[in-house]
């Protein structure tokens, strides 16, 4: 592997005078500059990050962590991270899995935008003592250094029972996200205090936001012959499309004998037939949010918290 110290031999000047040239610098002259250049490309010469990120304490990226990468849910929302990042010169990693926590101390990323239950809440009170810097979407924390950019999931939940109270719901059937989220906890909980206000009956499912999970749900709900209509409060769009791909060669007529809620607002539910009702909020805004927080962050300001509103979407 090419190093600096190859260059500067061919170019017959010192490291330094190649340091320099190649990161831009003003002790060299643009002569001088552009004939090292050449050097190193005709080298095929790549930095040695770990060595750049030592001296210039900084990487310019920031590692964003996701529990995982199913589902149509992250595009949105990494693209609208990676656009709020970029317009300050920032890359963005994405990250999964406990090893690449060790990013973090390693000093190998900037700082972490937090979607991912796998970290705990000490874990990351622990990294923000350390002084590093972090913006979580997943989870409140009493920690005034670390700025959260929550989504309003209950007031989104409460929309959602309100529609189906609006159509005369006798029944509620409630199919939840994994028990470790931050969402799925909000949105049943939010759920729940709605039904009991109206004094309405319902049942919990547990389902895990994927696909397989609502149709799992639905054979469940189904195999029991519930009278209809039957209401559906799917904490995701990924379970409700479950629901709608069971129902297919079944007897009952979604919208009729059928009526179901979801939540995300993924572009796909707007093509089923029926469309699906569900809970819309803007995912790219949630990301490039979340990354103006941590811009301000690397830039020792302060980043207050804010929350993402949801809005109920009517469709058949």
């Amino acid at each position: 592997m090419t190093s600096i110290k190859d260059i500067a031999k061919i170019a017959g000047v010192s490291i330094s005078t190649v340091s320099y040239a190649l990161n831009g610098s003003n002790k060299v002259t643009e002569e001088t500059r552009q004939r090292i250049k050449k050097i190193a490309d005709d080298l095929k010469y790549v930095p040695n990050m770990a060595a750049r990120t030592l001296k210039r304490q900084r990487t310019n990226i920031i590692g964003v962590y996701v529990t995982d990468y199913r589902g149509s849910f992250y595009g949105e929302l990494l693209d609208g991270i990676k656009r709020g990042l970029g317009y300050y010169d920032y890359d963005m990693i994405v990250c999964s899995g406990s090893r690449s926590h060790l990013f973090i101390p390693e000093k190998m990323i900037d700082g972490a935008i937090i979607l991912d239950s796998t970290f705990s809440t000490e874990e990351i009170t622990q990294f923000a003592d350390e002084d590093y810097n972090l913006v979580v979407l997943d989870r409140e924390l009493d920690y005034s250094s670390v700025p959260q950019v929550l989504l309003d999931n209950k007031g989104g939940a409460t929309l959602a029972i309100n529609q189906l109270v609006e159509l005369g719901s006798q029944k509620v059937f409630l199919i939840t996200g994994p028990n470790g989220s931050y969402d799925n906890r909000q949105r049943l909980e939010a759920s729940v205090k709605e039904l009991e206000r109206f004094n309405m009956s319902y049942d919990v499912i547990n389902g895990n936001f994927t696909e397989a999970s609502g149709h799992q749900a639905a054979e469940f709900i189904f195999s029991k012959s519930p009278q209809v209509p039957v209401d559906i409060f799917a904490f995701n769009d990924e379970m409700a499309i479950g629901i709608y791909r069971y129902l297919k060669d079944k007897p009952y007529v979604i919208g009729r004998d059928v009526r179901i809620v979801g939540f995300d607002n993924i572009e796909i539910g707007e093509f089923l037939e029926p469309k699906l009702t569900t809970i819309s909020y803007s995912k790219h805004r949630w990301g490039i949010i979340a990354a103006e927080k941590m811009i301000r962050l690397v830039s020792n300001e302060q980043a207050e918290d804010e929350l993402i509103y949801t809005s109920l979407v009517e469709r058949e």
